[in-house]
């Protein structure tokens, strides 16, 4: 396991760990799962902008600092059904580089919506622009044909002009 994996997992794990010795306090369990699973991404988004943000501070070059993104993302995965990948965009709604699908680097998504008609893109450019925070949405998920309801986080990516996100999704689907 690659050793940012086993950090970024552990960080999380430990959030889970705190979180579920207190579920029999709050007596809702699914309530301290997402929470749970809330904590892990928003740790998760937070490493990684920061890592990459370092990472970039020294590259000038734009399809430079792609390519690194690209590489950097590409293979982590987390979470049990390895459905956790990290995404990332330009303000703009451009998609940069995405974990699971291939075909989105380079695409504008600003006029994308989900299922339900939301602006997918639209809403994580406005949360990351804001210094962040969680989006609801609709996505399709790693290996399932449609889409799930989805609960994302995104951060801006220091000293650049783009934002990473990473998420969960609510229901397990088929």
């Amino acid at each position: 396991m690659p050793v940012l994996k086993k950090i970024l997992y552990a960080a999380g794990a430990g959030f889970c760990i705190v979180l579920f010795s207190h579920a029999g306090m709050a007596q809702d369990g699914e309530k301290a799962g997402l929470e749970c699973q809330k904590n892990i991404a928003r740790t998760i988004v937070r490493a990684a902008a920061d890592g990459l943000g370092g990472i970039l501070k020294n590259v000038a070059d734009e399809k430079e600092r792609i390519a690194l993104i690209r590489s950097y993302i590409s293979p982590i995965r987390f979470y049990p059904d390895k459905s956790g990948y990290f995404y990332v965009y330009n303000y703009d709604c451009v998609n940069i580089a995405h974990a699971t699908q291939s075909e989105l680097p380079g695409e504008n998504l600003y006029d994308h919506k989900d299922v339900r008609g939301s602006y997918v893109i639209r809403q994580l450019s406005a949360a990351a622009k804001k210094g962040g925070g969680f989006v609801e949405y609709y996505w399709v998920k790693p290996g399932v044909k449609k889409e799930l309801r989805k609960l994302g986080y995104v951060e801006p990516i220091p000293g650049t002009d783009y934002f990473i996100g990473s998420g969960v999704y609510l229901g397990g689907g088929k």
